[in-house]
């Protein structure tokens, strides 16, 4: 990793990065995370016997309204005209548990990474609130960019 840190000023003060002369185009992120739950808490969610109602949908609709409010949480962030979130939620029961996958897309001039980081993270943490009744032991972890496209720093694929 050579590149210098792109929002911070020549005095080290933290600064919105300027792309107005950036070519505007399809920026595509893949992010994912993990909610690690005893066996029976992945049964109540999956048979949809959570107290708190559809735990699915719920983070589902979560994950996609925090994409949409990304710059409104992370300082530094641009708001973004995106053209496409979604959440995919499955159950994994070598966790036992659920993965997040959240894709979220635009075509500007600025990636859309933290949106989908955001996404997948507010989808797990929704999760754990939606059944925290039933387990408060659970584990959010792995949240991380699996995939990147578009934009001058070219693509990303996590492991690659």
């Amino acid at each position: 990793m050579t590149s210098a840190l792109t929002h911070l000023g020549a005095q080290g003060e933290a600064n919105m990065v300027d792309v107005g002369d950036k070519q505007e185009t399809t920026r595509t992120a893949i992010a994912e995370g993990f909610v690690s739950m005893q066996p029976e808490t992945l049964n109540t969610i999956l048979a949809g016997n959570a107290r708190k109602g559809d735990v699915l949908g719920t983070a589902r609709i979560a994950g996609i309204m925090a994409a949409k409010k990304t710059h409104e949480l992370i300082p530094l962030c641009h708001p973004l005209l995106l053209t496409k979130v979604s959440v995919d939620i499955e159950p994994d029961h070598a966790l036992p548990g659920l993965k997040v996958t959240a894709l979220a897309r635009v075509t500007g001039k600025t990636g859309v990474e933290m949106e989908a980081l955001t996404a997948a993270s507010v989808a797990c943490l929704t999760i754990y609130d939606m059944a925290k009744a039933v387990d408060r032991a659970m584990v959010i972890s792995g949240v991380r960019l699996v995939e990147k496209t578009g934009g001058k720093s070219g693509d990303y694929k996590a492991g690659a």
